[in-house]
């Protein structure tokens, strides 16, 4: 069975309605990103940070699939599947995908801020005084500004085993995400589906001038075609 590594950014989910700092010139549902996504925006004004990941986790409660998150998880049913998305949100797991890597964090988790790998499911509100077992303040798991990417030795090993690649809605410009295209085994066939593609075809690669919801589906026939 074929093994399909997907990577997937903002543009997966921006027609379920989800907003990305990305979309309006460095702000984050009005925010300055580093007010609101960086260990110093956090020392300085707790409560903000962890007020904005409420309404975050709040407007994901909201939201569902898109029909670009269900062509992927159908894509299972053919191929050994791992989806790698720089997304925070639960998307592809709602809709069935079974085998998904979270770079950046999950927005539906919390940690603690003396122990990274205390980690814990969190759907509420999660205020000052919200604190692990041993005392010390939760926070979001999130991968800030300045801070490691602790899945991305991961995310390296799972592509130098793809046979197939497909990248949605991302811009490819984020790192470490954007290196990842570099650990595909040589002569790998490539995706690109985004509809401001800032890429061009080559003999290995397919660009796909479209949003995700149509992208991918023209992609799954091209699969067909291998």
């Amino acid at each position: 069975m074929k093994h399909i590594v997907v990577l997937t950014g903002a543009g997966m989910s921006a027609e379920s309605g989800i907003k990305t700092f990305r979309d309006a010139d460095g702000l984050w549902e009005g925010y300055d990103v580093m007010e609101v996504a960086s260990p110093q925006g956090f020392r300085a004004n707790p409560e903000l940070v962890l007020d904005f990941y409420n309404q975050r986790r709040k407007q994901l409660l909201e939201v569902t699939p898109n029909q670009a998150h269900y062509d992927l998880a159908q894509l299972e049913n053919d191929y050994k599947v791992t989806v790698i998305t720089q997304n925070i949100d639960d998307l592809h797991e709602r809709a069935g995908s079974t085998n998904v890597i979270h770079l950046h964090g999950e927005l539906f988790k919390v940690r603690s801020t003396f122990q990274e790998n205390d980690i814990k499911e969190w759907k509420a509100d999660l205020v000052l005084g919200n604190t692990c077992k041993n005392g010390y303040q939760l926070r979001p798991h999130i991968v800030w500004f300045g801070e490691d990417v602790p899945m991305i030795g991961k995310a390296v090993s799972i592509c130098e085993t793809a046979d197939i690649l497909i990248i949605i809605g991302t811009s490819m410009q984020v790192y470490p995400a954007a290196s990842l295209i570099h650990y595909i085994p040589q002569n790998t066939p490539i995706y690109f589906v985004d509809p401001k593609p800032n890429i061009t075809s080559n003999k290995n690669l397919t660009v796909i001038s479209e949003k995700a919801t149509i992208g991918i589906g023209i992609t799954i026939k091209l699969l067909k075609t291998l």
